[in-house]
């Protein structure tokens, strides 16, 4: 069932309003990984000479064979930037992108009233926070244990992401205290499309997709176990709407 709800909320990247959302998170999260990466870049320019002398010979590419490193560099820790920009994704779009979500494969159905930008937000704001000391803290772990890093970080961003999704797709529907107490009855199924949200965003490119991906599928996982009446999901047809 978890690959289901990824499979269809990859099936509507091509409905128009997850390409406007898609597009506006695209563009805000480059320009968050350019700003890394210029930070970054001029660091290196400033701590490193403009040219040094080897064997009588001047070497002046230095910074630049240096700034290429540093791309590399970047594209490596985009893998652990990715989780935070994700986290900052929901409380930014992502009741556009559940109203799409239910609107595509939910119709019919009441619509609960939205929360607000700045209401999301703050709300995601505590998430990320949480999200990025989770991270500094299992990194030290990472040193310890090499072999088990890529297992722990799906875990504990698999869990910290899948807890903040859930919890602010079904506080559309239930409240917070509805949305907590659904969430901890439900953990492994979030837990589990947490870890899968967390493994594709490790996958450089791809993740750029995720966070629209991600508020989706979580928006299928809710309509698959909230309380009471349950719509039943339209056959995915994975056309563009109008």
């Amino acid at each position: 069932m978890i690959l289901l709800d990824l499979l269809r909320a990859f099936g509507q990247l091509g409905d128009r309003r997850f390409r406007r959302v898609l597009w506006l998170g695209l563009g805000l999260t480059v320009a968050l990984l350019f700003a890394v990466y210029a930070s970054v870049l001029g660091a290196v320019h400033w701590i490193t000479p403009n040219s040094v002398t080897f064997n009588g010979r001047q070497i002046t590419a230095l910074d630049d064979l240096l700034g290429i490193t540093s791309i590399l560099v970047m594209l490596f820790l985009s893998i652990f930037i990715m989780p935070p920009v994700a986290s900052l994704f929901t409380g930014l779009f992502l009741e556009d992108v559940a109203e799409a979500t239910e609107a595509r494969h939910y119709p019919g159905g009441p619509v609960p009233p939205r929360t607000g930008w700045a209401a999301a937000l703050r709300e995601s704001l505590g998430y990320v926070a949480v999200l990025i000391f989770a991270n500094v803290v299992a990194v030290l772990i990472y040193f310890t244990v090499p072999p088990l890093a890529p297992f722990i970080f799906w875990i504990v961003n698999g869990f910290l992401l899948g807890r903040e999704y859930f919890t602010m797709v079904a506080m559309r529907w239930l409240g917070r205290d509805g949305a907590h107490q659904l969430r901890r009855r439900k953990l492994p199924a979030i837990w589990s499309l947490g870890v899968a949200t967390a493994f594709l965003l490790s996958i450089p490119l791809l993740n750029l997709l995720m966070p629209v991906v991600a508020a989706a599928a979580f928006t299928h996982l809710f309509h698959r176990v909230r309380p009471g009446r349950r719509p039943k999901p339209q056959p995915a047809r994975y056309t563009y709407s109008e």
